[in-house]
């Protein structure tokens, strides 16, 4: 019998809600970033290209940390490891509120970029390890239920705090500062808040049973790494790391990170892009509870086809409004409409389905490895858009921007057809199986 089955459901979903309370942050340090980058820039006389990089510099932060999130977790356990991401969560917070320069800014960000790479690894891996495989996909989706959660947070104080912020107040306290003429300080400084209670409730979990279960038996690292390079482990990490990277150029992240400037560009007030992108953390979080129910029932791969389906529809939608929408009478209603079907097909395909497909599909024994290789072409795609949307924004219009995004996502489909097996109702142990046969 395994620990899972031993288990009551109200213990087992109290263990996978506090691991996923890392998505909370996870969530809200992707998204807090939308609503900081115009007076972050201001403020320090950026350049479109170092924009980019404020954006972005997070991301190099990820890339570190989903690098040595599998070794740190195998070598350490998944709880200390969520330990570790909590508390550079809390330095990146508290010192992106109180920096003195843009140097020191890019600094924390990137800190807090490590928490994000770890915590994207670790969560869904303990997640997967403590839950029994009919309820897999639920408990594992509670990690993106989170992240949409921590968008919706990061997008409800970004919209409170400028609404109640006076730009022109000169007063020189940095408390008061923090949340008037810099008032992106306070945007940044308020994860502190989840953080504490993440850092907290991760001392009342176990251990994953399953790694307590291999620690004896943990080969060394050399041994891991020859391990991944067997025929049928191999495919899997390769198959992995392609819907991981490939899920990125969807234009995703495209929307979170920059949603308030597009829907500036298309008109709208600072106002009211910010509450609009706050219509969009409401959806994708609702979406995600939907996903959250059906994903053991409907399946991993029928929701890919259908979400996937119609975020092509609402890709295409959205670039012909910012080619033709002023010939075609189109308004930002328009735009608003599509932007949220958009987000309710990406919140109940690829963004419920990536985190639980990339926590089961390997082997015990190389799992948190593995999952490291797949998350760092995950955060690298992450980056490279984030990076070069400012960019392509600028050079390919937004029109084109978002017509590029749909064509991304038939590469996607096609990996999902061919190469990608239902995993649904299989345990940890039969998927494996299925990739040596």
């Amino acid at each position: 019998m395994s620990y899972a089955s031993r288990l009551s459901g109200g213990h087992v979903l109290f263990i996978a809600m506090v691991a996923a309370l890392g998505g909370i942050l996870f969530g809200y340090d992707t998204a807090v970033i939308s609503g900081t980058t115009r007076i972050v820039a201001s403020q320090f006389s950026l350049t479109e290209l170092s924009k980019g990089w404020y954006v972005g510099c997070a991301l190099i932060g990820s890339i570190l940390g989903v690098s040595v999130a599998g070794m740190l977790s195998d070598f350490l356990g998944r709880k200390k490891t969520m330990l570790i991401s909590a508390l550079t969560f809390s330095i990146s917070a508290i010192g992106c509120a109180v920096c003195g320069d843009f140097t020191q800014l890019v600094i924390y960000r990137i800190i807090g970029g490590f928490g994000i790479g770890v915590v994207s690894i670790v969560s869904p891996v303990y997640i997967s390890e403590v839950s029994p495989a009919d309820k897999r996909g639920t408990m594992v989706s509670l990690y993106q239920l989170a992240v949409t959660i921590g968008f919706l947070l990061a997008y409800l104080i970004n919209y409170l705090v400028l609404r109640h912020a006076d730009p022109t107040s000169a007063d020189p306290a940095l408390g008061v500062r923090m949340f008037n003429a810099e008032y992106w300080r306070g945007m940044l400084g308020m994860e502190t808040i989840p953080d504490i209670l993440f850092l907290v409730l991760i001392f009342f979990i176990p251990e994953s049973p399953r790694w307590l279960a291999i620690r004896g038996q943990r080969q060394d690292n050399s041994e891991e790494w020859k391990a991944l390079r067997e025929r049928g482990i191999l495919k899997a990490v390769l198959v992995g790391s392609a819907i991981a990277i490939l899920g990125q150029f969807m234009g995703v992240n495209a929307v979170l990170y920059y949603g308030p400037e597009i829907f500036q560009n298309a008109g709208l007030s600072s106002e009211g892009s910010m509450f609009s992108t706050v219509l969009v953390g409401v959806v994708n979080m609702l979406t995600t509870v939907i996903a959250l129910v059906i994903i053991d029932k409907v399946g991993r791969k029928q929701l890919v086809w259908w979400g996937v389906g119609g975020m092509i529809v609402c890709l295409l939608a959205i670039g012909t409004y910012f080619t033709a929408g002023k010939a075609l009478g189109l308004g930002p209603g328009f735009l608003l409409t599509f932007f949220l079907l958009y987000v309710f097909c990406t919140a109940i395909s690829i963004s419920a389905v990536v985190f639980v497909l990339l926590s089961e599909m390997y082997p015990n024994r190389v799992r948190g490895l593995a999952m490291s290789i797949a998350g760092l072409a995950l955060w690298v795609g992450t980056y490279l858009v984030g990076q070069l949307t400012p960019w392509m924004l600028q050079n390919l219009t937004p029109g084109g921007t978002f017509f590029l995004f749909a064509f991304c996502c038939l590469p996607y489909l096609w990996i999902m057809w061919k190469h990608v097996p239902e995993t649904t109702g299989k345990t940890l142990e039969e998927i494996e199986h299925y990739w040596k046969k």
